[in-house]
C-alpha cells in the first residue's frame, strides 16, 4: 500500500506539481479529479453536520466531537484542492478561484474565534451564533466558488454525458444543505421538547443542566423550551423558503431539465430521511424532515414554464403559496417547527427581488460568457 501511494505521489501527483497562473491550461483528467475531489469533500461536510445538530440534542462535549472530525475530513480536503489550484493555476480561473480562497480562508479563520467563543461563553446553544454564522458565510462563498468553477471549467465530451449535469446538481444540493442547515435546530428542537413533555428527554441530564443555567433557570420546561426552540419563529419559514427558491432556480437556469427543481428538492429530502435512519438507529435524537419543500421545488418547476418577464414576481408568487401551504399541511398532518405564516409577505417580497437578481445575473453570463480554462486531451 505505501508502495503504491509513493508510486501515485512520484509519478502522478508530483509532475502536476509546477508554479502557474490561474486558467492555465489543465490536462482534462486532472479538472475531472479536482472536481470530484470537491465533491468528496462536500459529502464529508454534509454528513458531518447532519449528525452534529443530533449530537448537540444529546450531548455536551463538543470541540473533538466525531461530527467535528468528518466536518474536518472535508475542510483538509478542501484546503487541499484550494492549495493545489493556487499554486498550480490548474482547474480554475482567477475568479472562481478567488471565491474559494476567500471563503476557505474566513472558514479557517473563525474555526479558532468559534473556540475561544465557546472557551468564554461557554457552548453555543444556537447555530445562528456570530462565529457559526461566519462559519455557513465561508462556507458558502467557497462553494460559490466551486459551482462557478464547474458550471466553467469541468470538461465536456470526456466520461460518461451525465457526469457533468449530476455533478451539476449534487453541487447545487449541497448548497442548498449549506443554507438550510442552521435551521435544522428548530427541526430537532420540536421534537426535543414533545419528548420533555412525554417524561423521555433526549438530552443528556448534562447538558439540560447546562442548558437551564445560560438563562439563570431551574431544569424545566421553558429552559428546554428556550434550549429546544430559542429562534423566533418567523426565521423558519422566511430563511427555508427564500434560500431554497434561490438556489433552485439558479440550478434550473443552468440545468435546464423540466422537473429539475423538484428532483434537487426531494434528493434533499430523501438526504434527510437517510440520516434521520441512522441518527435514530445510533440512538441520536430524531428530527422533522421538511417534505414540505418538495413543493418549493415544484413552485420553482412551474415558474420557469412562464413568460420570461413574469418569472420573478410569479416564481415568488408560486413558492410563497406552494411553500406555507406546504409547511402549514405538513404541521396539520403530521410534525413540522412552529412558523409564524403570517410572514409570508417578507418571502415574497424577498424572493421577488432575490430572483430578479438571479436572472440578472444568469443573463449578463450568457451575454458575457468568461473564459473556460483550457482544457488537453
Amino acid at each position: 500500500m505505501a508502495g503504491a501511494a509513493r508510486n501515485f505521489l512520484e509519478h502522478q501527483v508530483r509532475p502536476l506539481w509546477t508554479r502557474g497562473e490561474p486558467g492555465r491550461v489543465t490536462p482534462a483528467p486532472v479538472l475531472t479529479v479536482l472536481y470530484l475531489g470537491w465533491l468528496t469533500a462536500l459529502a464529508f461536510k454534509a454528513l458531518g453536520a447532519g449528525w452534529d445538530v443530533a449530537w448537540h440534542f444529546k450531548w455536551i462535549r463538543d470541540t473533538l466531537a466525531p461530527p467535528h472530525d468528518i466536518n474536518t475530513v472535508g475542510t483538509v480536503i478542501g484546503v487541499a484542492l484550494v492549495l493545489f489550484h493556487t499554486y498550480t493555476g490548474y482547474g480554475a480561473d482567477r475568479t472562481s478561484l478567488r471565491f474559494m480562497q476567500i471563503g476557505l480562508g474566513s472558514f479557517l479563520v473563525t474555526i479558532p474565534l468559534d473556540l475561544v467563543n465557546h472557551t468564554v461563553n461557554g457552548l453555543d446553544l444556537t447555530a445562528w451564533s456570530i462565529t457559526h454564522v461566519l462559519l455557513y458565510c465561508g462556507t458558502t462563498v467557497t462553494m460559490i466558488g466551486v459551482i462557478r468553477g464547474w458550471v466553467l471549467h469541468y470538461p465536456r465530451g470526456t466520461g460518461p454525458s451525465w457526469v457533468r449535469p449530476v455533478g451539476l446538481g449534487a453541487l447545487a444540493f449541497f448548497f442548498m444543505e449549506n443554507l438550510w442547515f442552521p435551521n435544522e435546530q428548530q427541526e430537532f428542537g420540536v421534537l426535543s421538547l414533545a419528548a420533555w413533555d412525554q417524561g423521555r428527554p433526549y438530552a443528556e441530564p448534562e447538558l439540560l443542566e447546562f442548558a437551564a443555567s445560560q438563562i439563570g433557570h431551574p431544569v424545566d420546561r421553558a429552559a428546554v423550551e428556550h434550549f429546544s426552540l430559542g429562534l423566533p419563529e418567523w426565521l423558519y419559514p422566511v430563511w427555508c423558503l427564500l434560500s431554497a427558491a434561490l438556489v433552485l432556480a439558479v440550478a434550473k437556469r443552468f440545468l435546464l431539465g423540466r422537473w429539475v427543481a423538484t428532483l434537487i428538492a426531494g434528493a434533499y429530502v430523501g438526504y434527510r430521511v437517510l440520516v434521520l435512519g441512522l441518527m435514530t438507529a445510533l440512538d441520536f435524537p430524531p428530527c422533522v424532515v421538511p417534505f414540505w419543500v418538495i413543493a418549493v421545488g415544484v413552485a420553482v418547476d412551474l415558474a420557469l414554464l412562464l413568460p420570461a418577464v413574469l418569472v420573478p414576481v410569479g416564481g415568488a408568487m408560486l413558492v410563497t403559496a406552494f411553500g406555507y401551504a406546504a409547511l402549514w399541511g405538513q404541521g396539520a398532518v403530521a410534525q413540522a417547527p412552529p412558523a409564524a405564516l403570517g410572514s409570508w409577505p417578507a418571502v415574497l417580497v424577498a424572493t421577488a427581488l432575490g430572483w430578479f437578481a438571479v436572472e440578472w445575473a444568469v443573463g449578463r453570463h450568457r451575454a458575457h460568457p468568461a473564459r473556460p480554462v483550457p482544457v488537453a486531451a
